[in-house]
């Protein structure tokens, strides 16, 4: 017995290295959005994550943000000594694992639908207060920028940008936004025909 449940564990295991590898790859095809900072830049590589936390429960989902982040610092190095990697890491648990708790307590379309919006709006709220009390200042930091340079970068592409506040407000809240109903559209159209495999 005690056998068994070890090789559902290292099956588990082996799904969550998988996905995690496949968002780390999804990484790559990442693009800036028009409104939004160039430093922010727009993938898909939440999919993955939300997959896993729909098909074997939301821990599972922070588990796939964390290896595919330390896949990308490890292969890739940071430019930020880990702090967009740190955030990437945060901002994308928060989707996985509120989607993914909605939906375990009640798993249907409707569910999934409740559970991806709730994820979307946690997701953009926390994402929206880290960056202003804690990423982006410490992001600053470590670049050696003064904030009024990440807020010239927003205006430059946002003419509504125009101080840190409406950086928050007109770049960071509708790019989580954008990246996380991405996402989550994503999972939608997919996860049925994965369901399956992922959860064998």
């Amino acid at each position: 017995m005690n056998r068994n449940k070890g090789a559902l564990t290292v099956h588990t295991l082996v799904k969550i290295a998988v996905l995690g590898v496949v968002s780390f790859v999804l990484m790559f095809f990442k693009m800036p959005l028009w409104f939004a900072p160039p430093f922010m830049k727009f993938d898909i590589s939440d999919l993955p994550s939300l997959l896993g936390a729909f098909a074997m429960g939301p821990a599972t989902g922070i588990w796939v943000q964390l290896v595919k982040n330390l896949l990308n610092v490890l292969v890739e190095g940071s430019v930020t000594n880990g702090v967009g990697e740190f955030t990437n890491f945060l901002v994308g648990s928060v989707l996985a694992f509120v989607a993914g708790w909605v939906y375990k307590r009640n798993r249907t379309f409707k569910g999934a639908l409740s559970g991806l919006a709730l994820g979307v709006i946690a997701m953009t709220t926390f994402a929206t207060l880290n960056n202003y009390f804690v990423m982006f200042p410490l992001y600053a930091k470590v670049l050696g920028l003064e904030l009024d340079t990440l807020v010239k970068m927003g205006s430059a592409v946002n003419k509504y940008v125009v101080d840190y506040k409406t950086l928050m407000l007109f770049a960071v809240v509708p790019f989580n936004l954008f990246k996380g109903i991405a996402a989550a559209l994503a999972t939608l159209l997919v996860y049925k025909r994965l369901s399956p495999i992922l959860q064998r």
